[in-house]
Parts: C-alpha cells; sequence; structure tokens
C-alpha cells in the first residue's frame, strides 16, 4: 500500500468525511490543531493532516474505510502515552479515541466493559466503588487501550496476571472497516493476538476485561534509601522474588532524589534507592511480607502504610506529566547477578538528567504460571524486566541523555532473555519486536496480520508485518 505522509487533504474529500461522522474533525486551519495534535511525549512533534475525533463505533469504521480508501497513513490515538510516538504521525489522518470513555462496571460477574478512550484513574475510579480491580497502569493518565494491548505489567500483575491475561473479549474494527468480536467463542485466534499483540490487529473499541476483589486499601508505598545501601538492596530485591508472596509486588528503582517535602534537603539531588511495594491481600499479611525489606538498610524515609488502592495507582501521576522529552529502552532480564550491580551503580553515577531513572519489575507469580503459547505477550519466564526512562526538558540535550539511555541498556545486554517491552521501547526496530515475541510467536501473529490487515494499514506501532509483505517504513524492517 503506498501511504501519503506529507500532503494536505481536500478539503471537499474532508467535508464528505465530517458529513458521516458524529464526532468532528481538526486540520492544520484550525484553531485548536495545535493543542489536538500534541502527545505526551514531548520529543514527538508531529503535523497530521487531519484528526478524527470519533463518538462512538461508526465513526470508526467510517475513518479507517476514509484512510484506506484514500491510502492514508493511519495513527490511532487512545491515551496518548506512546513513548515512540505511534500515536500521531505526519501528514496522515490520527483516529482519536479520547472522546470514547463508556465504561460499564458489571460487579455480579466481575467485568467491565470499557471504551478506548478511557485512562486507568477513570477505570480505577469506577471499579473501586465495588472493591473490584484489574491490572492497570501505573500512571493515571495511560490509556487503557495500548497498555492491555501490548501486555500491561502493573502492581497487580502477581496475582492477577498481566492486564492482557484479564482481556475476555473485544471489539475490533478491522482494516477493512469491518466490526468483528474477539473472544473464545467467536474469534480465538484474534483475541489471542490481540493479548499482547498490540495495535497491529485492528481498533479495539470496546474491552470487557476481568476484575478481582482488591482494595479498596491496600498495604503500599515507596521506602528510599541512600545509594550507599544499593547493592544490598539489589540482592534483597533479587532474593526476595521467589520467596515473595503473589500479593506482594515490588519494584526497584535508581535515581536522584528529587526536591520533595518528604526528603531531607541534604538529599536533594543525591543518587538514592527506592523500592515500591504493595501487597493487595490482608493488612496484616502486607505487614509481614514488606517487613524484610526494612531489615536490609534503614531508609531515609518509609512512605508504606495503609492506603487506597486508587491513590497508590496515581501516586506517580504529578511526576510524569505530558510535555517533557522521553527516550526510554526496556529489556527482559534472564537475571539480575552481583555482576550488574556495577554497571547499574556505574550509570546511577553518571545519570544525566534530574528526572531520569531505571527501574525493575518483578515478574513471576500469576504471570509466569500463565502458559507462553497461551497469549502472544513474551518472555512470561524471565526474571525481571528492566525499564530506562530518560527524561528533560532541553530539546537542545537529546544527545547526551540518548546516549546515556543506550549505554546502560547495552551494558546489561548479557543478562538479556533476548526481547524487549514493546510499550516501553523507543524505536521501531524489527529485530527487536521479533525478539520481543519470539521467532515462533512472530510467525503466527504475521500470519494473523496478513489475515486481519494484510495491507498493514495498522503499521504506526511496533510493527508486525504481515507474513510475505516486505518490511515497510514507518514499520518493521
Amino acid at each position: 500500500m503506498a501511504v501519503s505522509t506529507d500532503r494536505a487533504l481536500d478539503p471537499a474529500m474532508l467535508a464528505r468525511l465530517a458529513e458521516s461522522l458524529s464526532g468532528g474533525i481538526v486540520t492544520p486551519v484550525d484553531d485548536g490543531y495545535e493543542e489536538a495534535r500534541r502527545v505526551w511525549n514531548g520529543s514527538i512533534d508531529k503535523r497530521p493532516a487531519a484528526i478524527v475525533r470519533p463518538r462512538g463505533v461508526a465513526d470508526v469504521m467510517a475513518a479507517v474505510r476514509f484512510a484506506r480508501d484514500h491510502d492514508l497513513l493511519v495513527a490511532v490515538r487512545s491515551g496518548g502515552h506512546s513513548v515512540a510516538g505511534h500515536s500521531t504521525c505526519d501528514g496522515g489522518l490520527v483516529i482519536d479515541l479520547g472522546g470514547m470513555k463508556g465504561i460499564r462496571v458489571d460487579p455480579f460477574a466481575r467485568r467491565a466493559h470499557v471504551q478506548p478512550g478511557v485512562v486507568w484513574s477513570e477505570l480505577d475510579r469506577e471499579t473501586q466503588a465495588f472493591g473490584l480491580a484489574t491490572t492497570g497502569g501505573l500512571v493515571g493518565s495511560t490509556g487503557v487501550a495500548g497498555f492491555t494491548l501490548g501486555g500491561g505489567l502493573g502492581w497487580l500483575q502477581r496475582r492477577h496476571g498481566l492486564a492482557c491475561d484479564n482481556l475476555i473479549s473485544a471489539d475490533v474494527v478491522l482494516a477493512d472497516g469491518s466490526l468483528v468480536r474477539a473472544s473464545p467463542e467467536d474469534d480465538p485466534d484474534l483475541l489471542w493476538a490481540l493479548r499482547g499483540g498490540g495495535g497491529n490487529f485492528g481498533i479495539v473499541t470496546s474491552f470487557e476485561l476481568e476484575l478481582h476483589p482488591v482494595g479498596p486499601t491496600v498495604m503500599a508505598g515507596m521506602l528510599l534509601f541512600p545509594a550507599e545501601s544499593a547493592s544490598e538492596l539489589i540482592a534483597a530485591y533479587r532474593e526476595l522474588r521467589d520467596a515473595a508472596p503473589d500479593d506482594l509486588m515490588l519494584g526497584l528503582v535508581l535515581r536522584l532524589a528529587p526536591p520533595t517535602p518528604f526528603l531531607p534537603e541534604e538529599v536533594h539531588g543525591r543518587p538514592i534507592v527506592g523500592i515500591a511495594a504493595i501487597h493487595c491481600g490482608a493488612l496484616e499479611d502486607g505487614e509481614r511480607a514488606i517487613s524484610p525489606i526494612r531489615s536490609v538498610a534503614r531508609p531515609i524515609v518509609d512512605l508504606v502504610e495503609p492506603r487506597p488502592y486508587v491513590q497508590m495507582q496515581t501516586m506517580q501521576d504529578a511526576s510524569w506529566g505530558p510535555g517533557l522529552r522521553n527516550y526510554w529502552k526496556a529489556e527482559f532480564l534472564k537475571e539480575l547477578p552481583d555482576a550488574a550491580t556495577g554497571i547499574l551503580l556505574e550509570h546511577l553515577d553518571s545519570i544525566t538528567s534530574p528526572l531520569s531513572d531505571f527501574k525493575f519489575a518483578y515478574l513471576g507469580g500469576a504471570v509466569g504460571r500463565v502458559p507462553e503459547e497461551a497469549t502472544a505477550f513474551g518472555h512470561r519466564d524471565a526474571f525481571t524486566i528492566l525499564n530506562v526512562n530518560a527524561r528533560w526538558s532541553d530539546p537542545t540535550e537529546d544527545g547526551r541523555h540518548i546516549a546515556w539511555t543506550r549505554s546502560l541498556w547495552r551494558a546489561m545486554q548479557p543478562f538479556s532473555a533476548g526481547g524487549t517491552y514493546t510499550n516501553f521501547a523507543s524505536e521501531d526496530d524489527g529485530d527487536r519486536v521479533v525478539g520481543s515475541f519470539g521467532p515462533k510467536k512472530y510467525a503466527r501473529l504475521a500470519e494473523l496480520k496478513r489475515r486481519y490487515d494484510p495491507a498493514n494499514l495498522f503499521r504506526l506501532n511496533q510493527n508486525i508485518v504481515p507474513a510475505g509483505k516486505p518490511g515497510e517504513e514507518g514499520g518493521a524492517a
């Protein structure tokens, strides 16, 4: 398919599309265009030819057919958090689903039916009204759609699995503009692909998610330690994983201390190590499960306490707002041995931005109990995942922050399990996409891509090229 990437669309053509929509269209001549084209990652500065804002499924179907019939490059935006910039494009059509915010919670069946414009803080608010939740994003403004389709690592994953493991069914607009249902009964192959395969196969207009009893109060929070304790904390984090109950999720983060009121001024700007913890079971069990961490070293501050689950879900929101420049690398790791500690401390000492960090999240538990071939998501048997997040504001400093990120990522390659987590990838790399699924799964995904999107209309993602089709610019190589 030849796609247009740099042209103004014929106003008459757009007028005909607008007549078929209940939602609106924003173009470069409209007053709201500059705001409408912005995405979360401030490093991304693209100018789409038009932005369609559907109100319902019929609008999505019409927009897809319009893009297909006019050979337009298509970007699909839900929460707009794609760090790689896949939520927008130059010269093409953005289908902005942000206005589709319907949520229906069935507390008796423990199911939520969610439209693609919903973000996690909105869904958590509705489900927690019934003491229910599903594995969700760690920042409240993250979109449910992209997060779930890419796998979905979150605080509840060791007890309740990844977000994609909780996807029961989905309504999907395919590349031909038709609507299908993906479910174990209706189309199990498509459902398998949606569970970790990203936005490659269509636009999901409704997610049916399984819910679980959680909270509303959980034992959770952050312990912050001086960097001098890093070696002991990294070793403890490693050793605790297999002994920890499934209700306990731990994250390890290394960064410079932010200038927040709860930290003493003398540590502001100095290297620190954080342990984020949440126990989603009984509070007294949570206290017992988290107590071994406190015995490793004396924390600068201990913020772990009984708190609302929704508060834990949004604790990072203030630090992860829109507009900053971002460059990320991620890797599944088969181990986190002592040999890695020196690498981590070296890069903590050389960190280039006070806003950057690198972190690890446990896998195991319910994540590892799902058979590897049961979903498209790969590397379930990995020990942990490394996520390197460079964040800064000055575009003239891009080079050094990106170089630092790549340096740490490269240095950790000896411990790699062989793939990246696509939701955390800043770049499009065909070999890395294959590695994130593994050759066998990728071959199946490529065959399904040929079935559902043979012309690769949905290619602004960590792209799976249809089987038998050469790689394309903007997709996988």
